[in-house]
């Protein structure tokens, strides 16, 4: 297996990314068009938390992805997204490795983490991106 292969060479680039202004139904919009799990949030330029569809399923009467949307709409404009998201979230540089950032997500409770350069988010890593490359390693 190749050895210091940086996160940056794996990780998801094309980005969505939800603002913490958003509503939370806007939020579920997102992640149900772009069939993601994980969504950073971000206030200006900067990262202040990691939102997930099972944040959202939690706060959910019904399911949110079967209709019964009424009573969600009620939750969601209650809620604000700040409300929802994990703040302050565990996140990795660039230039880590992926053996790095495979040893920590072992570590953590947490299924994606976003990746940043300088400061800046740059990409997200999730335990599915890294399983791919682990056993697109076999395959050589």
């Amino acid at each position: 297996m190749k050895q210091r292969v940086p996160i940056s060479e794996i990780m998801t680039k094309n980005l969505v990314i939800a603002h913490v202004t958003d509503s939370l139904k806007h939020i579920s919009t997102l992640l149900k068009e772009n069939n993601i799990k994980h969504l950073p949030v971000v206030s200006g330029r900067s990262l202040v938390g990691v939102i997930s569809k099972t944040d959202i399923l939690r706060l959910s009467f019904a399911d949110i992805y079967e209709g019964q949307e009424n009573v969600d709409e009620t939750v969601f404009e209650m809620l604000r997204t700040e409300q929802v998201m994990v703040h302050n979230p565990t996140t990795v540089d660039v230039h880590d490795t992926v053996k790095e950032v495979a040893d920590m997500m072992s570590k953590v409770e947490f299924h994606a983490l976003p990746v940043l350069d300088e400061g800046k988010i740059v990409g997200i890593i999730s335990t599915t991106d890294l399983i791919k490359y682990l056993l697109a390693q076999y395959h050589h």
